[in-house]
């Protein structure tokens, strides 16, 4: 798959620069086509004007918050213990596990009690507060267990060493932020030249 994304950027960026091409041809020959160019002046400022809106997505923010739970649950050495586990171990998945459980507590406390905060006006999920909010929760859940598994464990000796593994996942999602920036602008340039 690493191989493969350079190739998928790089179809990405020439597809933008066709579709640039394509939308100033096709608003010259067909002007009442509806069809708007990307080299027009109205074009220019949109894709310079636009293009922090464009990216500040929910989707780019879930993206970082979930490579940051992932980077997290595999620094804390959860998945690289020995066989059989030792006691620290235990006591680590133990104790980690508590903490996963009290998110989850808190999850339902807000979701599924009367005139629950994170329902929606209507008392559904979906749309709501609850699933807006998803995807922060599980990686903030996720990266708390994560640092007290590694804590109890030993696998993070220091403030540092927690800090590390929150930006492990960053550095290891960087291609995936690269190939979503193209895409989104790709996408929206789409929507642009044709809406």
């Amino acid at each position: 798959m690493k191989k493969l994304i350079p190739y998928i950027a790089l179809f990405l960026i020439l597809a933008e620069l066709v579709l640039i091409l394509v939308s100033w041809l096709l608003s010259a020959a067909m002007p009442n086509s509806g069809v708007r160019s990307m080299l027009s002046g109205e074009g220019i400022r949109w894709f310079l004007g636009h293009y922090g809106t464009i990216l500040a997505t929910p989707i780019l923010s879930w993206l970082i918050l979930a490579a940051i739970a992932v980077g997290c649950l595999r620094s804390c050495g959860v998945f690289s213990h020995s066989s059989p586990y030792t006691y620290r171990e235990r006591r680590a998945m133990l104790i980690g596990g508590g903490t996963l459980l009290t998110c989850v507590v808190a999850v339902l406390l807000l979701t599924v009690v009367p005139h629950a905060i994170l329902v929606s006006a209507t008392g559904g999920l979906f749309p709501s507060p609850f699933s807006y909010s998803l995807i922060p929760v599980i990686s903030f859940s996720l990266c708390a267990f994560s640092i007290v598994y590694g804590l109890i464990a030993g696998t993070f000796q220091s403030l540092r060493d927690v800090y590390d593994s929150l930006l492990c996942g960053i550095r290891w999602a960087a291609p995936c932020v690269l190939f979503y920036i193209l895409l989104i602008q790709f996408y929206e340039s789409l929507r642009f030249v044709f809406g």
